[in-house]
This record gives structure tokens, C-alpha cells and sequence, in this order.
């Protein structure tokens, strides 16, 4: 389980392209250290596993679903990531639930610039529009963020200087693409009380 709380902005150093998935390697030293083969980092709100280590990087396999259901199929080498390990069992819960399952994408829409902060308005897939609300929690390329405004097709987050410095939320461009994660409560609130509307796709790790 992950925060959304990112701990570092790596970057994409190589991108191997297989018949039906890409094994891409990564820098990060923070989230390297100590870290294991086997182990869980999730990149961009996608939960990978490690399968090399060594100075400071890290290899991991993606499989085709994931990389036709996330972002993660646009990344190329020199792309910047947002990087976190696992949550530590009784560590703090910084931000709010995250399984580093992606349920869709979305793409940034328009950023309006304040003079300390940013709102960003973030497009929503349909499947997705029920589990989001005003003031509730989304998470955004693994970024916990708080939904400031929620519409049919779209939501609205605020991004402070700490955010648009330390994660890509703060380089993304208009029609970039970014990973959503909704609150995973909703999903199973709405599964107890046996919601008969259409489930959402099934999501990617």
C-alpha cells in the first residue's frame, strides 16, 4: 500500500522495448536505498516490481495491458517520474489510501497561475465520475491530492510550490496524460450497497 505522498522525482534512463511489454530503467536514490529485488515501487501511481538494482536505479517489466492502460506507455528516456515506496507497517499515513492500481487516465486540461499556488483541471474518464467528489481524495501520477471541484468530465486540484517542485505535476503541459487512482473506500461502499450500475474496467498493476 502506498500514501501518494511522493518521496522523489526520478527519471526514465532506458526504455527496452519487448514483443509484448518494455522493461524500463529508472533512477532514483532515494527509493532505491535499502530496496530489494522483488520489492514494490510505484511509479507515476503504478505499483512495479523490482527486478534489478545497482547505483542508485532500477529495472521493471511492464506488461503490454498496463502500458495500453496507464500512462506509462508514453514515457521515453529522460522522462521525469514520480517515485514512492510502500508505507511501512504503523507507519504514517500521509496522504490517504493508495493500491498503486491505476483505474484510468485522464489528461491536463488548463492550469490557471496564482500567485502561490496552481489550480489545475484534470479530464475524467465517465467510468470514473461517480467515485469522485468535492473535497474527496483522487490520486493523481501517485500524487494524493484533494478533488477541489468535481464535474461530469472533469475535477479540479490545487497544487502548492512543494507539489509543482517535487513531483511532474508541476511540468505537465496541457494534454498531458496522467494516471488516476480513485479512492478505493468509494469502490467498496458502492460494491457493499450493491450498486447496480455499470462496473468500471478493471484496473492495471
Amino acid at each position: 500500500m502506498f500514501t501518494g505522498i511522493v518521496e522523489e522525482l526520478g527519471e526514465v534512463t532506458a526504455v527496452e522495448k519487448l514483443a509484448d511489454a518494455s522493461r524500463f530503467r529508472l533512477r532514483g536514490r532515494v527509493v532505491t536505498e535499502g530496496a530489494k529485488h522483488g520489492d514494490s515501487i510505484a511509479v507515476n501511481g503504478v505499483c512495479l516490481t523490482v527486478v534489478d538494482l545497482g547505483d542508485g536505479e532500477f529495472t521493471a517489466d511492464v506488461m503490454a495491458e498496463t502500458l495500453d492502460r496507464s500512462s506509462l506507455g508514453a514515457l521515453d528516456t529522460g522522462s521525469r517520474v514520480n517515485l514512492e515506496r510502500p508505507m511501512p507497517v504503523g507507519g504514517r499515513l500521509g496522504g490517504h489510501i493508495v493500491q498503486g492500481h491505476v483505474d484510468g487516465t485522464g489528461h491536463i486540461v488548463e492550469r490557471r497561475i496564482s500567485e502561490n499556488w496552481e489550480i489545475v483541471k484534470v479530464s475524467l474518464p465517465a467510468h470514473l465520475s461517480r467515485y469522485v467528489v468535492e473535497k474527496g481524495s483522487i490520486t493523481v501520477d501517485g500524487v494524493s491530492l484533494t478533488v477541489v471541484d468535481a464535474g461530469t468530465d472533469y475535477f479540479t486540484i490545487s497544487l502548492i510550490p512543494t507539489t509543482l517542485a517535487l513531483t511532474t505535476l508541476g511540468i505537465k503541459e496541457p494534454g498531458d496524460p496522467v494516471n488516476l487512482e480513485v479512492d478505493v473506500i468509494a469502490k467498496y461502499v458502492e460494491r457493499l450497497l450493491g450498486n447496480t450500475a455499470q462496473e468500471p474496467e478493471e484496473p492495471v498493476r
